[in-house]
């Protein structure tokens, strides 16, 4: 199937060309807004949307299928780049390389005694030998399980039982005790550990010297696309971490519909990804596919206080993160200029804005926008592009909500910003901005082939090859998550437009309820919140409260910068909390916020707690999200503060 290219800008194409191949309901809203209520709705509001297929799979294709079809491709041609040392040089590591070395870690398996469908548990670091070891664990017909290298020893316990794994690969001998303490609580006798600081790799490759590659090959041809490629777990942001059982199709339809959808991100040989998010969470697993079953190259950065070195020495096409690293590199560029170069930056990060913002226009950037861009761009801009790597045509951003006002200054930049939607049930993106098809604000169309439906309770419905199977060992969860008619409840509050884009606003678990029953999602006030310098998290709270308030944790990496541009003296974190400069400055993002929401659900107090969120102390998940329910249990005393005495039922 081909597509007719459409400038994002023309939105009228836009439409005609993607309303070709969806079918779409289309209701009428024409509620006027009250002084105290949320913005109206758009005048029209599409609430079912179907995307194209691109590409139509067959029983057979698998993730081995992939690598095996990229190796007839391009045999001799570099599929990895493997860092060398403590330096900036990479070692290229072509597809038939990779190829071969997979096949013998995947005979060392074999020879271990592990069957088709047996689960090795991993946990890394994102590392080369990370991929390497998925890999070998398809062409073996096995189910790798991945575990955050972060990872308590009670969290390594609940996978390795609700998995059942029998073999874990650990990157560090400490992890390695972890593990083996774990197994030793549960008593499970049959688990055996290697690790890769212990030469594991080398290990396994020895143990299949004496394999024949044909009983690798016949593991690879007999799998299906129906069989299980690999078992995620959730971040746990709710309770239990579930196991979500991922499928080779839900894999291998993504990647080869991405492909077609948006070919300028993988597709063409110049593609450069370097990997550097937790190869356990389900967005990088799915990237690392997306990326070798393309044309271009992967590294893999697995230490994030080399990230800038690395990111300059690989020089990705495009780069992959979560919306608190691009707002950090803002932050940090906004608060280390000093003097008139601080006034040279803020200028040209309005400038960005301004022009990208015209480029939606159907005049775009004036000749005076474009010359003023012009001069931006030798003054700053081109130091922002070289920070990641200098040579990066996109970001792709997803796992949280992304500032409009942020995403309009990196594409005025010259960076472009596709923010996407996904969940671990999903195998990651299900809808993204992309280089023809974007709307700065929503996180873009549906991914061919999938199809999202709007419920009556505004809650997010999908439907497509991209969903997981089932939760392992977790009937009433699987049964609970989906709607007599099949559709997957996603627990997130969202709308579509009459394009087709699709918006977040919120998760439904976590709507505050206030005493005079006012609904407040909090992530309309939090995310615009967390763009500030000062900020590192923000836990909205006001169920059956009167009011709306918010405990605010501060960026301790952040705040000597901040502190020296505002000419204050150094001081702890637990200083800066009561300081009253500091304080006037997070009352500002706190107005700012509150110009998202109606007065009802503004935030009327805030709290600056002396300690941050982190995995060490509890209050985050390994993908970096809030465990709610905990912080808000935790700090129930400042919570009960700031109302006068708890809630009285």
């Amino acid at each position: 199937m081909t597509t007719k290219e459409t400038p994002a800008s023309s939105n009228d194409d836009e439409t005609t060309q993607t309303q070709a191949h969806t079918t779409t309901d289309v209701t009428t809203d024409t509620t006027d807004a009250t002084a105290d209520s949320e913005e109206a709705a758009p005048a029209t509001e599409a609430l079912e949307w179907h995307a194209p297929v691109m590409v139509r799979i067959d029983e057979h294709t698998t993730i081995p299928h992939l690598l095996k079809e990229r190796v007839q491709r391009s045999a001799t041609r570099p599929l990895i780049l493997r860092k060398i040392g403590i330096g900036d040089t990479w070692r290229s590591i072509t597809a038939r390389e990779f190829y071969d070395e997979v096949h013998a870690v995947a005979a060392g398996l074999i020879a271990r005694g592990l069957e088709p469908g047996d689960r090795v548990a991993i946990m890394s670091r994102t590392r080369y030998e990370w991929t390497l070891l998925d890999f070998a664990c398809w062409a073996a017909g096995l189910i790798p399980v991945p575990i955050y290298e972060t990872s308590s020893i009670d969290q390594v316990a609940h996978v390795l039982v609700d998995a059942d794994a029998t073999l874990i690969i650990t990157e560090t001998v400490s992890m390695a005790e972890i593990v083996r303490a774990a197994a030793d609580r549960e008593n499970r006798e049959n688990t055996h550990v290697l690790s890769l600081d212990s030469e594991a790799i080398d290990t396994l490759i020895a143990d299949g010297a004496t394999v024949p590659r044909d009983r690798v090959l016949a593991r690879s041809d007999t799998l299906t696309k129906d069989d299980i490629a690999t078992i995620v777990y959730t971040s746990g942001t709710t309770g239990t971490p579930k196991g979500t059982v991922l499928s080779h199709e839900n894999f291998t339809n993504l990647c080869l519909n991405a492909h077609a959808w948006m070919p300028e991100i993988a597709a063409h040989k110049n593609s450069r990804l370097l990997l550097f998010l937790p190869l356990a969470h389900v967005f990088a697993r799915f990237l690392q596919v997306f990326q070798i079953s393309g044309n271009g190259v992967l590294g893999h950065a697995p230490n994030i206080k080399n990230l800038l070195p690395d990111l300059a020495s690989f020089r990705p096409s495009y780069l992959l993160v979560v919306p608190r690293v691009l707002e950090k590199i803002y932050n940090s560029a906004d608060t280390k200029a000093r003097g008139p170069k601080r006034k040279i930056f803020r200028w040209a990060a309005k400038v960005a804005i301004a022009y990208s913002q015209a480029l939606d226009t159907d005049q775009g950037p004036s000749a005076s926008l474009k010359a003023q861009h012009a001069l931006a761009d030798k003054l700053v801009y081109q130091q922002i592009i070289r920070l990641v790597g200098g040579n990066a045509d996109y970001i792709v951003s997803g796992g949280a909500p992304l500032a409009t006002w942020l995403a309009h200054f990196y594409r005025g930049v010259g960076i472009p910003v596709l923010e996407g939607y996904g969940l671990t049930e999903t195998v990651g993106p299900v809808s993204v901005n992309t280089p023809r098809l974007s709307k700065i604000g929503t996180v873009g169309p549906a991914l061919p082939p999938m199809s999202f439906k709007i419920s009556d309770e505004g809650e997010i419905l999908l439907k497509g090859p991209s969903v997981f199977q089932r939760y392992h060992n977790n009937p009433e969860a699987t049964a609970a998550c989906f709607t007599d008619d099949g559709w997957f409840r996603t627990g997130d509050l969202g709308s579509l437009d009459r394009d087709g884009y699709v918006s977040i606003t919120g998760r439904a678990k976590e709507i505050i309820v206030t005493a005079g029953g006012k609904n407040v999602a909090p992530a309309a006030l939090e995310n615009p919140m967390r763009s500030h310098p000062l900020i590192s998290q923000v836990l909205v709270v006001g169920d059956q409260r009167p009011f709306v308030a918010a405990l605010i944790t501060l960026d301790a990496e952040m705040l000597p910068d901040w502190l020296a541009a505002h000419s204050l003296p150094p001081m702890s974190v637990a200083e800066a909390a009561t300081n009253v400069e500091l304080l006037a400055s997070l009352d500002k993002a706190v107005a700012s916020a509150n110009e998202h929401v109606s007065r009802a659900e503004s935030i009327r107090k805030i709290k600056v707690l002396t300690t941050d969120f982190t995995e060490a102390n509890g209050l985050l998940t390994p993908s970096l999200k809030v465990k709610r329910a905990e912080a808000t249990r935790r700090f129930t005393p400042v919570i009960d503060e700031i109302y006068g005495g708890p809630v009285h039922n």
